[in-house]
């Protein structure tokens, strides 16, 4: 059994419903106001955690336009860019930090964030962040990764692109540094994701191989592959989050918005409820039902010493008659005493 780990007040684990966390990233759109409404539709559609991403162009990449650094990828929805540019729009500036985190406390959720390098570490440690997320590029970034596990702090590390002997070396990386409490999110690493390119049957290959809690980092639209990793394992599920798609930002194509993401919250937990144990027979619920399956009963009137035939015996609904698989054994014989149509048929009339 994978222990639970605790997020702030959030016990995650297999025995919880999911974690979900609301990923903000860019879609801020350069407006502390418009972050603070995110976080609003983020508390109100029922999230546990909103996170933010710490960085700035120039602890990212170097000023440098073309290129290595200059985005050419026809696939990319960032085609037509330098690095540089892409993270000078999508950085939260560290200002904004606190008022983010402390409208989360206001409102019940969770606040925690990505750091990229050192220093945005040290900056969140000021912050005192219940948590860390170490994203899919940066899962190869040991030196990162023994920073943010030497806080003693649960780390989610999301496994994008990395191979097993990767992922290994991360692991033990995290846990020779410190880290008791780590969450490994099975990520694919394109803008949106496609459901097909997902793979979620390396979920719980990924909890077998690491013995620790695990989830999804999720790019794909809709919450199908969502839902269907909870199945799989799941405990915890990170989705991009927007106010709406139609106001653009850097994230915006592939992000949700909040009635999906209020829809994400309630059909993951469905589908945590739904796993429940391994079970036979009526549960407590279905008690009831029992009585509406089929039973022998008879069909016509009887007199005393009448035969049993296939015209006065029938296989129906309901179910408080003797088992159909007696039949058989009732056809040819006699009644014992007059009976009604609508008897259920019980050995004690034969």
């Amino acid at each position: 059994m994978i222990p639970n780990i605790q997020i702030g007040a959030r016990i995650v684990g297999a025995g919880h419903r999911p974690f979900i966390i609301a990923e903000m990233s860019g879609n801020h759109n350069h407006s502390l106001e418009r972050a603070l409404a995110i976080v609003e539709a983020a508390a109100a559609a029922g999230v546990d955690a909103l996170k933010l991403q710490t960085y700035t162009a120039d602890t990212m990449t170097l000023d440098i336009h073309d290129g290595d650094f200059y985005i050419e990828d026809p696939n990319s929805l960032w085609k037509g860019t330098s690095l540089y540019r892409l993270y000078q729009e999508a950085y939260t500036p560290w200002e904004w930090h606190k008022p983010i985190f402390d409208r989360c406390k206001e409102l019940g959720i969770i606040a925690f964030s990505t750091p990229f390098d050192a220093s945005a570490v040290d900056f969140l440690e000021s912050l005192d962040v219940p948590a860390y997320k170490i994203a899919s590029f940066e899962n190869t970034d040991i030196p990162l990764i023994r920073k943010v596990a030497a806080t003693g702090k649960p780390v989610i590390i999301s496994t994008g692109m990395a191979s097993v002997a990767e992922l290994d070396e991360t692991v033990r990386a995290a846990r020779d540094a410190g880290c008791k409490d780590l969450v490994l999110l099975k990520c694919t690493s394109t803008y949106p994701a496609s459901p097909e390119n997902t793979n979620l049957a390396t979920i719980p290959h990924i909890q077998a191989l690491f013995q620790c809690q695990i989830g999804l980092s999720d790019h794909t639209m809709g919450v199908g592959t969502a839902v269907a990793s909870v199945a799989l394992g799941a405990t915890v599920i990170e989705k991009h989050f927007t106010l709406a798609r139609a106001d653009g930002g850097v994230d915006s194509a592939f992000s949700m918005e909040p009635a999906e993401m209020k829809m994400l919250v309630e059909e993951t937990e469905r589908a945590w409820l739904s796993i429940g144990q391994i079970t036979y027979g009526a549960t407590q619920s279905e008690s009831e039902s029992m009585k509406h399956r089929r039973s022998l009963y008879v069909s016509h009137d009887m007199k005393a010493g009448d035969v049993f035939t296939e015209q006065n015996v029938r296989s129906i609904r309901p179910g408080l008659g003797l088992p159909t698989k007696y039949v058989n054994d009732i056809l040819g014989k006699r009644v014992k005493q007059d009976v009604k149509k609508g008897t259920p048929l019980s050995w004690d009339l034969i």
